[in-house]
């Protein structure tokens, strides 16, 4: 844990920050195994049908579940039924509602918002604008929460698709859980009845074998170890230099390593090899091996671009161009892309310009993996906590911690390996081509 946000938050040296108006960012609610998925009753509001869903679906996990909360009662969570707007006067309601529901959500509390898609509204202007003013409405409230709070939505994709769907049930459930910690102000949109919900909350990824690309360090690491965590066997790949570290890797989470360049023409096919050769299929695929160069493009050379293109994007479009001429079916991939290539970064246009292109590769590859029953997606990481970001000075590291718009620290590897994780789930299915940012609502690049 960062030393600052140990003081601030514990004994004698969290009063003084008290006193003296220092900035106080929460220790975050992460998932731990056995713990309870919401730390207090869950409150429904809104009219719309999801409210109904919701309820079911809340009251099949056991949870406490309100419709009114009682006076000075804390909530643990509140779940918004927004998905019957069609004037933005229809948001008024619910949003002072929340208001007054908002005062009363615990430390690590979740706010989870359903609405329906862009599309649904073609041609009915009102209907478009209260929609777009649920989406502000939601981002803005998740900067406001405090104690490590935040407010994310599921967005139904269509007129007759209901919180019901399998991917909208998994969404409800990480949106709500301690796996997305570091999730905030973002929106899940789910497309189709496809999926399967698992028969163990606890190992959704039971049975399945998953290969991590980058996985001897970092977040390649974490997500690893999460994954298996999950139920699933894992295949760790990384280069033949980083070995040792890959081994220890694969041993602790019983998997197999496979030491591996992605930039090699035939990596595709190695992974696949090793996979089939060694666990007998391959469920899910994490192209997570990732390198920087940056410089000023003014300073810019041609290995430095081209070295960073090749691992990045250019690995990831090879690789799942064999994984399609081999006719897996039912493939889930799960790209790391960044908050640098959707808002930039100065020095790295080399790194923005890859990692924009893995969310262009991901929206353009959808159709052709949903046709083989499986799907793919991408995560985008903020100001992660890694080994790369400890060379930055510890000043410019606070600084930027405490400029985070709403929980004021950086996100740790295993925020982004829960992410992947959830993308990953069979019930997940019915969401694909999407970019889930795990950033706190900061565009900090990582």
């Amino acid at each position: 844990m960062d030393t600052y946000l140990s003081l601030v938050n514990s004994g004698l040296t969290k009063e003084i920050a008290r006193k003296l108006g220092l900035p106080r960012p929460a220790i975050l609610r992460r998932h731990r195994p056995g713990d309870p998925l919401v730390p207090g009753p869950v409150l429904i509001l809104g009219e719309g049908p999801a409210a109904g869903a919701a309820a079911d679906i809340l009251l099949g996990w056991g949870l406490d579940v309100r419709r009114h909360a009682a006076d000075a009662e804390r909530i643990g969570a509140i779940v918004l039924a927004l998905d019957a707007l069609r004037t933005p006067a229809d948001l008024s309601a619910p949003a002072l509602a929340t208001a007054e529901a908002v005062r009363r959500l615990t430390p690590g509390g979740r706010i989870a918002a359903y609405l329906h898609g862009a599309g649904d509204d073609a041609g009915d202007p009102a209907r478009a604008a209260a929609r777009s003013g649920a989406e502000g409405f939601l981002r803005s409230l998740g900067r406001e929460l405090r104690g490590g709070a935040t407010a994310n939505g599921i967005v139904l994709g269509g007129e007759t698709l209901t919180a019901y769907a399998p991917s909208a049930v998994a969404a409800l459930r990480f949106l709500l859980s301690g796996r997305s910690a570091y999730v905030d102000g973002q929106f899940v949109r789910v497309d189709t009845t496809a999926g399967t919900l698992p028969r163990n909350w606890e190992h959704p990824l039971e049975g399945k074998v998953a290969v991590v690309t980058g996985a001897a360090r970092g977040i390649g690491a974490a997500i690893a170890r999460t994954l298996h965590r999950d139920g699933a066997t894992v295949v760790a790949v990384d280069v033949p230099a980083a070995g040792e570290a890959l081994a220890a890797v694969a041993n602790e989470v019983g998997g197999t390593a496979l030491q591996l360049d992605v930039t090699r023409p035939d990596a595709g096919q190695a992974v696949l090899a090793h996979a089939r050769d060694r666990h007998g299929r391959l469920d899910i695929m994490v192209h997570n091996a990732g390198i920087t160069r940056d410089k000023l493009l003014a300073n810019m050379d041609e290995s430095r671009w081209n070295s960073v293109l090749a691992v990045n994007l250019e690995s990831q479009l090879r690789m799942n161009g064999a994984f399609l001429d081999a006719g897996l079916e039912g493939l889930r991939i799960v790209s790391l892309a960044s908050t640098s290539g959707i808002a930039g970064n100065r020095g790295q246009t080399n790194y923005a310009a890859s990692k924009a292109g893995v969310i262009g590769m991901v929206g353009a590859s959808a159709a052709a993996f949903a046709a083989r029953g499986g799907g793919i997606n991408a995560v985008a990481p903020g100001f992660i906590e890694t080994d790369m970001t400890a060379a930055v000075p510890l000043a410019t590291r606070s600084v930027a911690r405490l400029l985070m718009p709403s929980l004021m620290q950086g996100g740790l590897p295993v925020d982004v390996a829960e992410a992947v994780g959830f993308l990953a789930w069979d019930a997940a299915a019915g969401i694909n081509g999407q970019t889930l940012r795990v950033c706190g609502q900061s565009l900090v690049g990582a």
